[in-house]
């Protein structure tokens, strides 16, 4: 279940831009306080064994003052635009999942920053999300297959076990520091500690084990050669990349930036629609219009210059993105692609929308 923690007194109107938009100008902070945003850099450094892209609207975001007293904590989608602070230092953290112990599949993402509010200013956090943890490869060799049939490879840190089958390909996720993979022979046999390294945060080490035959006395003996070769910052991808966008896809925010390109995709959450020039947030439900949305780098977004209207033209687009005949859209994440124009129902927009991606 989702929680939701703001200090009272804190949350303003949903008037300002998210941080990464700065082409926007938001609404002043007053002489007696400060504002506190925040805005994630969409580009993740990741590890070429992620395949899935993690959904930043679920990451958990927590806002804590110089005392400790925790401003807001939740999911980022649901988070405030802007706080209204006094003067002083805070810390603003973000973490895609809690994370404990080994496991498979589970790498964790992060950031944490501390910061000066001065009274009267407007203050922008910038996170840049990185692998927190790191993780460990096992490759078995066919002589060690043969010379322990019925063993069971373990990684293991601290108190915690994580059961390693010889075929699996998964990459067993662990906090860094001292990791331990350990060989269970059989029933008849205690565990057995191979080796022990310290891996770093976002490193992934691989290790190939091996059991060649022993000189002069018949038995085993057990080999681990360490792929020294750190392939954590070996390749960079953007949220929401996919598909044929070639250059990559863009956050809202990020559209500011490139009024004029064609062919742009860019990702976001559909907030609403039945925008209008003069109007000033986006209409969340009872949608009329077909012919447009409103797409947002986070879902609780209703502030229309926070948003990008996307225009549907006729055909395939708008038969299944319009929230006319699709409400339940709303929240939901999207790709789109088309042409960024300077202005279109009073904000930056994307219009010829020729193609769209959905997870």
């Amino acid at each position: 279940m989702k929680t939701i923690l703001w200090k009272k007194g804190t949350l303003m109107p949903l008037m300002l831009l998210l941080a990464a938009c700065d082409d926007f100008a938001g609404e002043a902070p007053s002489a007696q306080s400060g504002q506190l945003r925040w805005a994630l850099d969409h580009t993740i450094l990741a590890t070429k064994a992620t395949e899935e892209v993690p959904d930043t609207n679920d990451f958990i975001l927590t806002v804590r003052d110089a005392g400790g007293a925790t401003l807001y904590k939740g999911p980022y989608g649901d988070s405030p635009e802007v706080l209204d602070v006094p003067e002083g230092y805070y810390t603003v953290g973000i973490v895609s999942d809690a994370f404990y112990s080994p496991a498979f599949s589970k790498p964790q993402y992060g950031d944490e920053q501390v910061v000066r509010v001065p009274a009267g200013q407007s203050v922008t956090v910038k996170l840049k999300c990185t692998l927190q943890n790191a993780g460990i490869r096992l490759r078995t060799g066919q002589d060690f297959l043969e010379a322990y049939p019925d063993g069971i490879l373990y990684v293991k840190q601290a108190d915690a076990k994580l059961k390693y089958l010889y075929r699996e390909t998964r990459i067993a996720y662990v906090k860094p520091g001292d990791v331990s993979v350990l060989l269970y022979r059989d029933s008849s046999s205690d565990f057995e500690t191979l080796f022990t390294r310290s891996i770093e945060a976002r490193e992934i080490l691989t290790v190939s084990i091996s059991a060649p035959k022993g000189s002069g006395n018949g038995k085993s003996s057990i080999t681990v050669q360490t792929d020294t070769s750190r392939s954590w910052v070996s390749e960079n991808f953007t949220i929401g990349q996919g598909g044929d966008q070639g250059g990559g896809t863009l956050s809202v925010g990020e559209a500011a930036s490139h009024i004029g390109e064609k062919g742009v995709w860019v990702a976001g959450y559909i907030v609403g629609g039945d925008l209008t020039s003069a109007g000033k947030t986006v209409k969340t439900e009872g949608i009329t219009k077909n012919t447009h949305l409103a797409l947002a780098d986070r879902s609780s977004i209703t502030d229309k210059a926070s948003c990008l209207a996307v225009e549907l033209p006729s055909g395939k687009v708008r038969q299944a993105l319009n929230l006319v005949d699709h409400p339940e859209l709303i929240g939901k994440r999207v790709k789109v692609k088309g042409d960024l124009v300077d202005k279109y129902f009073g904000t930056v927009g994307l219009k010829s929308t020729a193609s769209y991606e959905m997870p």
